[in-house]
């Protein structure tokens, strides 16, 4: 498993957006402070609200795509379908593709920023 952890303004905010989006929240690890989105079962990520985050470190915030966070797709249909469902629910669109043989992906940059990629690999 891995947990990424991402800073965000507002925890209500983006627990609304990843619902409208489809996704769900594990609430034993989800409170004021911080919502557990649950891309999958091995791959949660923890939305925490930013003093929240920077608590956990040491260094100083910064700005700028630190990582690029991205999850597979049923077929390429759903790639550009959920690209679409996040920039109606608020994302910043990006029109970049990736159309690579078997590889197709899209991207979105959520409430907070942090950039998304949504993949299929149809192989």
């Amino acid at each position: 498993m891995i947990f990424p952890n991402l800073p965000v303004a507002d925890v209500a905010k983006a627990r609304e957006f990843w619902t409208v989006l489809g996704f769900g929240f594990n609430e034993s690890f989800s409170d004021d402070r911080a919502a557990c989105l649950v891309i999958n079962d091995l791959a949660p990520v923890m939305l925490l609200r930013q003093d929240f985050f920077h608590g956990f470190h040491d260094a100083a915030p910064r700005s700028g795509t630190e990582t690029i966070l991205a999850f597979d797709a049923p077929d390429r249909a759903g790639v550009d379908e959920l690209c679409a469902k996040a920039a109606a629910a608020g994302a910043t669109r990006t029109e970049w593709r990736m159309d690579d043989g078997p590889m197709y992906a899209g991207a979105f940059r959520d409430l907070d920023g942090h950039r998304w990629e949504v993949l299929h690999m149809g192989m």
